[in-house]
């Protein structure tokens, strides 16, 4: 396991987490490419901008949103992460989890892509690590 790769993607979770956009992707290529796969964000968003707009508005219908990796899978230049969602909509008090799967394309130290899927399995499909 490329454990550089892994702490680049370990870190860009704990960013996300503290709502520190420049440290998420600091190690961001300046076209990264985010794609989600399916629901009102499917499509892919290019540079970090745009994906930026997109995390902050979704997040802002949340008091607390927190992306656990659950599994963090490397695979030469891909690491696939299992996420679990831990989120809180506004004025609510009811929590709620999700598990999804994320791909992340990185080279030389710098991430160029992300893949979100729905679910965990599509993850990894798609990296070749599930038949």
């Amino acid at each position: 396991m490329s454990e550089e790769n892994v702490e680049i993607i370990r870190r860009v979770y704990d960013a996300l987490n503290r709502n520190d956009w420049d440290a998420a992707f600091r190690d961001a290529h300046p076209d990264i490419e985010i794609t989600f796969k399916r629901g009102p964000l499917a499509g892919t968003h290019r540079g970090r901008e745009t994906p930026q707009a997109v995390f902050r508005d979704v997040r802002a219908a949340f008091d607390a949103w927190i992306m656990e990796p659950s599994e963090v899978l490397e695979s030469g230049n891909q690491v696939v992460v299992i996420v679990k969602n831990r989120m809180r909509p506004k004025g609510s008090d009811v929590e709620f989890e999700t598990r999804n799967g994320h791909l992340w394309m990185i080279r030389d130290g710098t991430i160029l892509s992300l893949e979100a899927f729905p679910n965990a399995d599509d993850a990894l499909e798609a990296a070749g690590l599930k038949e």
